[in-house]
Parts: C-alpha cells; sequence; structure tokens
C-alpha cells in the first residue's frame, strides 16, 4: 500500500527514538532489534513508513477485534465529527451514546451482573473492581494469582505476579497470591490424568494462611494473558468460585484480554466457563483500540457504594462510546465470533501440526483467537527458550508477520489477530511461522 502524500513529513526511526531516549521514561520498550514505524493499518493489516506490509497477528496488543479502521466505524465517527458532536461530557451531564453502550453490555453479562462503569482502561477497571470489593464486603485481602497480570496502576500492579512488572516501592500490603493453574508447568507436577485441581485448592489454603479468614474479593484473568495465555481447565473457575464465597469474598473475572468476543463462545469468556463471578472487567477489544474499559457488577456491591462519589474524568466519553458500541454490533453482523472459533480452531490445529516438526515448541494453547505458543530449548526440561523466542519476533517480522510475547521469562509468543481473519491469512501465519522455526532449528 503506498502511502498517501497528504499526511504530515515521516519522521525517520532513528529521529523517533532520539526523541525516545531523551523524553520518555526508560520503561517504555520496543519489540524488535530493529524497531517498526506503523504509519497505517486496514483490516488485519499494518504499515510501515515505507509502505511495507504485515499481518498483524497480534491484534494491535490484543486490542483490534473488528479489524483496524473498520469502515462502519470511521463512518460513525466522521458524522460525530462534521454533525459537531460535543466530545466531552463525562457522567455529571446527560448523553445517549453511553446509556446506548451500558443497555448493549450488560445484555452480555452473566446473569444477576446489572450494573456498569465505564473508565479509560483495563487497569482504571480493576481498579474500580477492587475497590467496589473492598468496600462492598469491609474486608481489604485481594487475592490474586501468580503470573497473573491486571494493569499498571498501583492497586493492580500490587495484584501482579511477574517481577518484571513491578517497582521496588509498590505497594503490596492486602494482597495475597495463589499458586498459577499452569497445567503444562504444573506446581505440583501433576499431569492431565492424575490432576485433582489441586491450585484450585490451593486458593483456599491461601486464604487460611495468608489472610485472618475473610477477604474482599479474588482477581483472575480466564487466560492469563501476559503470563503467556496460560489456558485452566474449566473445572477450576467452578471450585475457586466456591473457595471465594464461602470465605466472603467478590469473584472478579478480568476480561480485559479475553472479552469482545475473543474466545469464540459468548462476547465474555466468562459465561463460556460458567463462571459465578460478581464483577466482570473488560478493555482492549472492547473499543477496537479506542481507550474505554468497563467494570460490570451485580446490584448489590453497586448499591454499597452509594453515598460516595466515584467520578472519571474521560470514562464514557461519547466518541469512545460510539466506538465501543459500533464494534459490538459488527462483532454481531458479521458473526465475529463464530469466526473466532471456526479460525482459532484452525490456527490451533495447524500450530499443533508444526510440534512434530520444531523441537522448540513445548506447547500450544489458548481458546479461539487466544493463542500461545510455548517455546523450550528441551521438551523434556522445558527449560526457558526466551532468546530464541526474540530471534522467532525478529524472522517473523522481517516476513511481513507481526507477533506478540509474553511469559515470565518472556518464551511464549503470543498470538491474537483480529476476529476477522480468514483461513488464507492463518495459512500465511502459520507457514512464516514454521520457516522462522526452520532457520532457528539450524542455528
Amino acid at each position: 500500500m503506498a502511502i498517501k502524500e497528504k499526511m504530515q513529513p515521516i519522521q525517520s526511526n532513528e529521529e523517533i527514538i532520539e526523541v525516545r531516549k531523551k523524553h520518555f521514561l526508560p520503561t517504555a520498550f520496543l519489540y524488535y532489534k530493529t524497531p517498526v514505524q506503523l504509519v497505517k493499518a486496514k483490516g488485519n493489516y499494518v504499515y510501515d513508513e515505507k509502505g511495507n506490509e504485515y499481518l498483524d497477528a497480534i491484534g494491535g496488543i490484543v486490542c483490534i477485534s473488528a479489524g483496524h479502521n473498520h469502515p462502519k466505524i470511521k463512518e460513525a465517527l466522521l458524522e460525530m465529527l462534521n454533525n459537531d458532536e460535543i466530545q466531552h461530557t463525562s457522567t455529571i451531564f446527560l448523553n445517549q451514546h453511553i446509556t446506548n453502550l451500558a443497555k448493549k453490555i450488560i445484555a452480555e453479562a452473566p446473569k444477576k451482573i446489572d450494573r456498569c462503569s465505564f473508565t479509560n482502561s483495563g487497569s482504571e477497571a480493576n481498579e474500580l473492581a477492587m475497590m467496589a470489593a473492598r468496600h462492598a464486603t469491609g474486608e481489604t485481602m485481594i487475592v490474586n494469582l501468580r503470573h497473573g497480570y491486571h494493569g499498571g496502576t498501583g492497586a493492580t500492579l500490587s495484584s501482579c505476579g511477574q517481577h518484571s512488572w513491578r517497582f521496588k516501592a509498590q505497594p503490596v500490603a492486602s494482597v495475597t497470591s495463589a499458586l498459577e493453574p499452569y497445567c503444562y508447568r504444573c506446581p505440583f507436577n501433576q499431569k492431565p490424568e492424575s490432576c485433582h485441581l489441586e491450585c484450585a485448592k490451593n486458593v483456599e489454603t491461601t486464604i487460611q494462611t495468608s489472610t485472618h479468614g475473610k477477604i474482599a474479593a479474588f482477581i483472575a484473568e480466564p487466560i492469563l494473558g501476559v503470563g503467556g495465555f496460560i489456558t485452566p481447565p474449566k473445572e477450576y473457575f467452578h471450585e475457586v468460585a466456591k473457595i471465594v464465597h464461602n470465605y466472603g469474598g467478590q469473584y472478579i473475572s478480568d476480561e480485559v484480554q479475553t472479552g469482545a468476543g475473543r474466545s469464540g463462545g459468548n462476547f465474555l469468556h466468562t459465561k463460556d466457563l460458567e463462571i459465578d463471578a460478581d464483577m466482570v472487567t473488560m478493555a482492549k477489544g472492547f473499543g477496537n483500540g479506542a481507550a474505554i474499559g468497563a467494570t460490570l457488577m451485580k446490584s448489590d456491591i453497586a448499591e454499597s457504594l452509594a453515598g460516595k462519589v466515584h467520578f472519571n474524568t474521560f470514562g464514557g466519553d461519547p466518541y469512545q462510546t460510539v466506538q465501543a458500541l459500533k464494534t459490538m454490533e459488527i462483532i454481531e453482523e458479521e458473526n465475529l465470533i463464530e469466526n473466532a472459533r471456526i479460525m482459532g480452531e484452525y490456527l490451533m490445529d495447524s500450530l499443533k501440526g508444526l510440534m512434530k516438526k520444531h523441537k522448540l515448541i513445548g506447547e500450544i494453547r489458548g481458546k479461539g483467537l487466544l493463542v500461545g505458543i510455548e517455546l523450550v530449548k528441551d521438551q523434556k526440561t522445558k527449560e526457558y527458550a526466551a532468546e530464541e523466542c526474540k530471534e522467532l519476533m525478529e524472522l517473523c517480522k522481517n516476513k511481513g508477520l507481526l507477533i506478540g510475547k509474553g511469559g515470565l521469562f518472556g518464551n511464549v509468543v503470543r498470538l491474537a489477530p483480529a476476529l476477522s481473519i480468514n483461513k488464507k491469512q492463518i495459512d500465511f501465519l502459520v507457514k512464516v511461522i514454521d520457516e522462522s522455526l526452520r532457520e532457528l532449528d539450524k542455528k
């Protein structure tokens, strides 16, 4: 795709990198040894400043669900601009767009969840959920999972299960961590055939030994995203929900990455797994790249907040809520959740075929279009292949494919393309990964 002349002059990568080094925080990392400057996007493809095309298989860091620059979203936003619709209202004024979105998202929520609040991000959505749980229960302890991730704000980072995301001054009071439901690297050395849900029972042990016997909440992702798309069995969540409620806590299901139909079942994966959740949080694919998140909760939790003021300056502004609503409509009209299921199964099957050819692949896991490839130096010892993962990303990028990575040691390839991806694009994706792994094998 040629870059149109009317675009602003494009700075060189060197100029941009220099400014970043000079003025950005050192925490702002870049993908790739040779970074890519992305300037345009359409559907499942993104383009650099030279016009080179890449298949975006990480979906704008798991944010693109309906596809980049979807025509219906563009049309809706342009119409609002042309009509001089107000860009910022906040919730202290009336506006129909926020209520339209509220009705739409509540219709997709699990039973008994009928209240919502909109935020700017998944981090804020989880902050609100934790605060609401603490206020509703009168307790302070939050139980989280090792390897989990819930955002970059104070309370969410205190419940982060990965050392590289946490800071020396990070407050960790009133939080405790249960062992991870990581079947490939089971902390109890069990196999699927010998598993008795020891990881779920560990949540109760954690409460009994690390709290005074009552908790405010338990928070977990249905699929642990930053952790490397760790995919626990369905039964895990049923057992944990019972334990959490027995100890007076609220169950918070963090769907920042799994929501918006990405699992290929319902709009929210919490419903697929039949989790007895009290709150569900979401963001990323919810707005197809717009800065919007949501906290959904039961009425009794919401009512406990009465008499207090909770305000989010940009939470629920018209343009963000319209983009989220249009995204939901597109997902429904274009049957993208079913496409995510079909293409997700096809992608998983295709990748599992590569396991026989490449010893670097330890496990393929995920659900729908949320797929992880764990790379290991040895399939028996499961030694982390972190450097190989970096090299694989570089090789794929040079062949026109953008992928992500995660895991505690950065050895898991993360694939999360838009829900509109087709078979031809998946064939290309698998072909590039196959070729790139073959090059790594030679090394």
